[in-house]
């Protein structure tokens, strides 16, 4: 079974960059697709950018054009780059396959701040 680790989460200033790494602890991660998500405190949490073990990417429409997702499946890793960050989305990133998704199974994120 797959357990996946966040990290990468920091301060960062209005329209500054972050990378985000997700690494997993198990076996056969190639195969999985794994998402990057987000909660807002008192808001749901929402899928923000997604990649198939073959390398498809789908994105939240806000994000797509400054987020980049990408996996090195040789280190085992899926990296999420936040690019022209805004204040709005400082919070808590989390990185996770479909079926723990839909389990609800989650880690403990990476947490964004966006300050100037």
């Amino acid at each position: 079974q797959v357990q996946l680790v966040e990290s990468g989460g920091a301060l960062a200033k209005p329209g500054e960059s972050l990378r985000l790494s997700c690494a997993p602890s198990g076996n056969m991660f190639s195969l999985h697709a794994i998402g990057w998500y987000r909660q807002v405190p008192g808001e749901q949490r929402e899928l923000v950018a997604r990649i198939t073990g073959s390398g498809t990417t789908t994105y939240k429409a806000s994000v797509k054009g400054r987020f980049a997702i990408t996996r090195d499946n040789t280190d085992n890793t899926v990296y999420l780059q936040l690019n022209n960050l805004k204040p709005e989305e400082a919070t808590v990133y989390y990185c996770n396959t479909d079926l723990r998704a839909e389990r609800n199974l989650w880690g403990q994120g990476t947490k964004d701040t966006v300050s100037s």
